[in-house]
């Protein structure tokens, strides 16, 4: 029986055929800009509190659409307002209600470091994220090969972008690290199943080198789990759902970002 990941995956593929069918690989390659993407691993080393990749995603399979007022710039900017490291833009259409449009429209409007998020399978995608913005991607090793790791780490940094190489099966960590991935996230979701787990990040954090940067991504919602994170070895976050669906985005931000009230946010 498949689950949505591999419902994901399978739709991604024919997305991708028929993108480059319409627009090829040197097409992509002749518009790339020549400026220099910003550093997103940098912002999510700065030292104090806890570094936050806040999250621009109208919808998912399991939550339905988060806002009803959504919309990805006025959000953007909202977190780049009040202090997010960096943005993540989900791009995927038709599980998530994002697209591409949307990362070149924050793009515009905010200066902070922006990820990718999507599910990468091929270089096309590395082209398109740069050439819409992005300053680093997210690669997820569930559904990666060790070849197809390695590999799309490498044409992101060709390209110039850093990747948020991400892992949910404990399995996966010694494949992820093996790869060279400097910045390592841990997805508290189950992409097959979309069960959370707060903990799965706490199990398995004691296993990722120091020289590595982890990420806990996915049901962070208090103050308390942000700390609970940053003992076990988090420098940064990566929140979506708490943040789209709060009534005062900048508190809430404040509060997960570790910034005590009455502080510059």
């Amino acid at each position: 029986m498949s689950t949505i990941l591999d419902r994901i995956v399978e739709s991604k593929r024919r997305e991708i055929a028929d993108r480059r069918g319409r627009t090829p690989d040197w097409e992509l390659e002749r518009r790339l800009p020549g400026n220099l993407p910003r550093d997103f691993a940098a912002a999510l080393m700065i030292e104090g509190g806890i570094n936050v990749i806040a999250e621009v995603k109208k919808a998912s399979p399991s939550a339905g659409v988060m806002r009803s007022d959504f919309d990805a710039v006025s959000l953007a900017q909202t977190y780049a307002r009040h202090g997010s490291a960096a943005i993540s833009v989900l791009t995927d259409t038709p599980f998530f209600q994002g697209s591409l449009d949307d990362l070149a429209a924050v793009r515009a409007a905010v200066s902070v470091p922006l990820l990718r998020k999507d599910f990468i399978l091929d270089r096309y995608q590395l082209l398109e994220a740069r050439l819409y913005g992005a300053d680093a991607v997210l690669l997820i090793a569930e559904i990666l090969s060790d070849d197809e790791l390695r590999r799309l780490l490498q044409e992101t940094h060709q390209l110039g972008m850093h990747a948020l190489v991400e892992l949910y099966d404990a399995d996966n960590l010694s494949r992820v690290v093996d790869s060279g991935a400097r910045l390592i996230g841990i997805n508290n979701r189950d992409l097959r199943s979309f069960v959370t787990r707060l903990e799965h990040t706490l199990e398995m954090a004691g296993r990722v080198p120091r020289d590595r940067c982890l990420v806990s991504e996915s049901g962070i919602r208090t103050r308390d789990d942000v700390e609970r994170l940053r003992a076990a070895g988090a420098r940064a976050i990566l929140v979506g759902e708490t943040l789209i669906r709060s009534s005062d985005i900048a508190a809430t931000l404040r509060e997960l970002r570790l910034v005590a009230e009455g502080t510059t946010p």
